[in-house]
């Protein structure tokens, strides 16, 4: 097992990020999760209110965790919205709502974030993304947008602090069995698995799985990544 640290997940309150949230406490590390509401992280980790839009917000949250359990050591940026629809029917307020959640919100926590891990010498930073970051998805113009942001972010992460022990890696997860999939018709939920060389949708914990190593002492020396778990769908765009 890799030496036990202290892990944030943002969002971790239901879908990708409980599980991978759930992992790391199954593993031993000292886990912190926010949420929205303050409340529906996996049992074992420390459940904390933060909104990502609101700097003050994410500020309270790292303070209560530091206090709690230690500096973070791992983030992951996971805490995520979509506004679905096409662009001349999507609003300003769709684009930028979802652009600082998912962007602008990952910027925050990672900045937070950083300080203790340029202190201690050692940070891993995963980011979420999604498969549409680099395929891209009729209607998601905005959630599209944001995640293919993410990789210019995590490299210049790299560029940046790659020599403070930092690294910064981005998984691009596919079609995902979630609550947030759970409401797509069968219909569709068809239509997408005939575009998976895998012939099946992906799971949580197989996220997680790949999130785990990323933090891992052995990842040591992999940073700038893209890492799709996706059945092959993205085929490593």
């Amino acid at each position: 097992m890799s030496t036990p640290r202290t892990v944030l997940v943002t969002g971790g309150n239901r879908g990708i990020g409980h599980a991978i949230a759930a992992e790391f406490v199954a593993a031993g590390h000292r886990v912190a999760v926010t949420s929205r509401s303050g409340s529906g992280g996996p049992d074992g980790a420390l459940t904390v209110q933060a909104d990502v839009t609101d700097a003050a917000s994410v500020d309270a949250a790292f303070t209560e965790i530091e206090a709690q359990l230690g500096p973070v050591e791992v983030l992951v940026a996971n805490a995520g919205i979509t506004k679905d629809t096409l662009l001349l029917r999507m609003s300003e307020e769709d684009f930028t709502g979802v652009v600082d959640t998912n962007l602008t919100g990952t910027f925050r926590v990672v900045k937070r974030a950083s300080k203790g891990m340029i202190k201690a010498r050692f940070g891993r930073v995963v980011l979420i993304s999604s498969v549409v970051g680099t395929l891209g998805s009729a209607g998601q113009i905005n959630y599209a947008s944001s995640k293919a942001a993410l990789i210019g972010f995590a490299r210049s992460l790299t560029r940046e602090l790659g020599s403070r022990g930092l690294t910064a890696n981005v998984v691009t997860p596919g079609f995902i069995e979630t609550e947030m999939t759970a409401v797509l018709s069968e219909e569709t939920k068809a239509d997408y698995k005939k575009q998976i060389p895998a012939a099946r949708y992906g799971s949580a914990h197989e996220v997680a799985a790949a999130v785990m190593f990323l933090a891992s002492d052995d990842a040591g020396y992999i940073s700038g990544a893209i890492v799709p778990v996706d059945g092959g769908v993205g085929m490593g765009n």
